[in-house]
């Protein structure tokens, strides 16, 4: 494989995705945490608005990112660097 094409596979491969299933993904965390800063937005002038919309998206894109993937066997389990990790003193 050229150095081109191992630059977009690498890291999708390192997480036990194809391009397109990594892009995928990465696009439905993206909107939904664009939904998410946008709900946060309207909760700063409105405080009565989206008042637990930020912090379900958060919780549930953790879920999705880091929980659902530690029940995978070990075998399953895509490689990690120390860059992929959320440390608990940030949830």
């Amino acid at each position: 494989m050229n150095q081109f094409a191992k630059v977009f596979t690498e890291h999708p491969a390192s997480v036990g995705e194809t391009y397109f299933q990594h892009f995928r993904h990465s696009m439905s965390f993206s909107i939904r945490m664009i939904t998410g800063g946008f709900a946060c937005m309207a909760h700063a002038f409105f405080p009565f608005l989206c008042v637990r919309t930020g912090s379900t998206q958060i919780r549930s894109l953790h879920d999705k990112m880091v929980v659902n993937r530690d029940k995978l066997t070990p075998c399953e389990q895509p490689a990690r660097d120390v860059h992929t990790f959320i440390p608990e003193y940030y949830i």
